[in-house]
């Protein structure tokens, strides 16, 4: 029971017809689902993590907006701990790190949006203080970037994250390898 599933931001703004789409967010939220399902049939703690925006200008995850709700593919139960955050790292400014410890969590499951963000600052957070971390990739999401002028497809974007992460920081693995283990 040392091992936790943290599913990061599945929120609805980043589905088709929100306000931030991302490219595969409908088939990594399928993913998560499975993952979800996984960790609840064994009875392994789950934590969803919702960011809401209080940002100067920001156009998606607004309070009170259905948006900022997370996605059905993910619902959350009503024994389940949903930590809300308003920076990219779920540590921060939040209660995360004291639920986990409290919990005796010292491994982490990891799946969210978007990959290159907050799924990324978790996870490097997450190392730095300690915690195996494993990612199911393809229970994340990416968008499309823009990088001195240059066009880099969503695929790209997530797969330099994922990449990045599993060169230190976790395994990097998909779903159905978690389920099997």
């Amino acid at each position: 029971m040392n091992t936790a599933l943290l599913l990061i931001d599945i929120q609805k703004d980043y589905f088709p017809g929100g306000r931030m789409e991302l490219v595969g967010a409908e088939e990594a939220g399928k993913a998560a689902g499975r993952l979800l399902a996984d960790f609840r049939r064994r009875g392994l703690p789950v934590i969803h993590v919702q960011h809401i925006s209080n940002r100067p200008g920001a156009s998606f995850f607004l309070p009170g907006t259905d948006g900022a709700n997370i996605h059905e593919s993910v619902a959350p139960r009503e024994n389940e701990t949903i930590i809300q955050k308003n920076f990219p790292n779920s540590f921060r400014a939040t209660e995360l790190q004291t639920i986990l410890e409290k919990g005796g969590i010292k491994e982490l499951v990891i799946c969210g949006m978007m990959s290159q963000m907050c799924v990324n600052s978790t996870v490097r957070a997450a190392f730095d203080l300690g915690y195996q971390c494993t990612v199911a990739h393809d229970a994340c999401a990416a968008p499309a970037l823009t990088f001195e002028g240059r066009e880099i497809s969503a695929d790209c974007v997530h797969a330099a994250s994922m990449a990045s992460l599993a060169s230190l920081f976790a395994r990097v693995v998909p779903v159905d390898r978690i389920i099997e283990s």
